[in-house]
């Protein structure tokens, strides 16, 4: 699973779940509440991206993020990692 396609995924989420939001606009070195996203969203975005990719992070991985480029990065370790065992 290539990290462009992740990128994909979390984007199509977060534009889903923040109105008015373009994915294809997104700069992704910024954190999801710099883009619109309350703390609800935040976590629609985080669980439905792990679900489509499935994968599972926990959640002290998770607030260590402070932006989208890490959720990617992260989901994509945690793909790769899963795919090799």
């Amino acid at each position: 699973m290539d990290k462009a396609h992740i990128k994909n995924v979390v984007l199509k989420h977060l534009g889903d779940s923040v109105e008015g939001l373009d994915p294809a606009t997104v700069d992704t070195s910024l954190s999801m509440k710099d883009l619109g996203a309350n703390s609800l969203d935040i976590v629609e975005v985080v669980s439905s991206s792990m679900r489509e990719l499935k994968v599972k992070i926990p959640r002290s991985e998770l607030a260590k993020l402070t932006n989208v480029d890490e959720l990617v990065d992260l989901l994509h370790e945690v793909a790769a990692a899963k795919l090799a065992s």
